[in-house]
């Protein structure tokens, strides 16, 4: 019998996890899941290049490296936040707010 080896997660040099041939990260699939409760085949209708057995494989990195993949997640959410702290208000939120379109 031939075994044949299929390896659709690769790992690039800072760490992180993305499905071959796509630009899709782990990370992404997982916090898809977590911010609207999608299931795979949820995520297969958001992200139609992506094949279910693709998902399934980023899940299954996933739950094979859950504290690393967690620790990338939390990472990224503290740079977005201070990006955005830096960032300060939006010219555009400020002017509908004064228009009072936005509360």
């Amino acid at each position: 019998m031939t075994t044949a080896t299929i390896n659709p997660i690769e790992v690039d040099e800072r760490g992180i996890a993305k499905i071959v041939g796509s630009r899709i990260k782990v990370m992404q699939l997982v916090m898809a899941k977590m911010a609207n409760r999608w299931g795979p085949e949820e995520l297969h209708e958001q992200y139609p290049h992506l094949t279910l057995a693709q998902i399934h494989a980023a899940f299954a990195y996933y739950y094979d490296h859950q504290g690393e993949v967690d620790a990338q997640i939390e990472q990224s959410e503290r740079y977005a936040e201070r990006m955005r702290t830096e960032a300060g208000p939006s010219s555009l939120v400020e002017r509908l707010r004064r228009e009072g379109k936005l509360s």
